[in-house]
């Protein structure tokens, strides 16, 4: 009998071998606001540090980049699974929705459905999965601005690029290797984010924060 070489059936084989390469931790999904910068910072964690693409599986939201259409479509990603992107119904036990406060009408509606939606889904195994907001103030840009200087009081988003491009000459949105440049400088940055975070929350924008550090700690605490 002729082998079975259809679409269906390569995808369903690539899948097959795509959870047969999963590690024993977390499967995490993280699902992006930017099309780019985000993705491509995460993914540079997930190279650097050996993480399987099976378990750290990163994506930009395809429904739009205001806050409730990412975490929107972090729920319809988790819940439907992508047989384009071979990623399988709830096959994560962690979510992340990232995106930024910037001036976007809908961050506050956003945070509180992530808070709703957490603890409440069931994934493959039938175990309720974390499901988070990572939110930054004003943007994802002051997690790396954070890399080079100690900010406590708000910034726009604006001065936020025009500081870190001296630092980092020529950054631009979207930029690759953002995580290998800024590398050295991870644990101060971690120590300047984790204070943010203790004085502020998502919640008290304008005040700067970011929750980009929890989920930096989490994914580089993955390898050992």
């Amino acid at each position: 009998m002729a082998r079975d070489n259809s679409p269906r059936e390569r995808q369903k084989k690539q899948l097959e071998r795509k959870q047969g390469r999963r590690a024993g931790y977390d499967r995490i999904l993280i699902v992006s606001e930017g099309s780019k910068t985000e993705p491509n910072y995460f993914r540079d964690i997930r190279a650097a540090y050996r993480l399987h693409t099976a378990n750290v599986e990163v994506r930009p939201s395809e429904l739009g980049t205001a806050p409730i259409q990412v975490v929107q479509y972090a729920r319809e990603l988790f819940e439907n699974g992508d047989p384009r992107k071979n990623i399988q119904p709830r096959a994560f036990e962690q979510v992340c929705a990232v995106f930024d406060r910037d001036d976007h009408d809908s961050y506050f509606n956003a945070l509180r459905l992530a808070e709703s939606l957490d603890g409440k889904l069931k994934n493959d195994a039938k175990q309720l999965i974390s499901f988070k907001a990572v939110a930054s103030v004003p943007s994802f840009e002051l997690w790396l601005l954070l890399h080079y200087e100690n900010i406590e009081s708000p910034l726009h988003r604006d001065e936020v690029m025009h500081r870190l491009r001296q630092h980092i000459p020529g950054y631009e949105k979207g930029a690759c290797h953002a995580f290998d440049i800024t590398r050295e400088h991870l644990d101060i940055a971690v120590q300047r984010a984790e204070a943010l975070t203790a004085r502020f929350t998502a919640d008290t924008a304008p005040e700067p924060y970011t929750a980009i550090v929890g989920l930096v700690q989490l994914l580089t605490s993955l390898h050992r």
